[in-house]
């Protein structure tokens, strides 16, 4: 098995920037964008999802590789349940059940 060169290969580092692209267009709409604290921490966490993959890919170790992928993975729960927040405050038309 190859092994991977770029934190850009990495698929769940794909996936991660793809989802701060879509936190980004969501919380620009006016709904998201009156809600001024919801909107930043909802962008923060979707961003630090990103940041730590690449951060924990170029520190160069697997031991730390997955401590920042454990932190990733909890920026990407934090992001899951802001948008059951907004989901709350009848944001539906943005967040899907389920």
């Amino acid at each position: 098995m190859p092994r991977i060169k770029r934190f850009e290969d990495i698929t769940a580092w794909q996936l991660a920037r793809d989802l701060a692209s879509l936190i980004y267009t969501v919380t620009r709409k006016r709904t998201f964008n009156d809600d001024h604290s919801l909107r930043d921490q909802l962008r923060r966490a979707a961003v630090s999802v990103v940041a730590n993959i690449a951060e924990g890919f170029e520190r160069g170790s697997d031991k730390q590789l997955t401590q920042f992928l454990y932190t990733a993975r909890g920026s990407a729960g934090e992001v899951r349940s802001l948008l059951y927040v907004a989901l709350d405050q009848n944001y539906p038309r943005y967040c899907a059940r389920g």
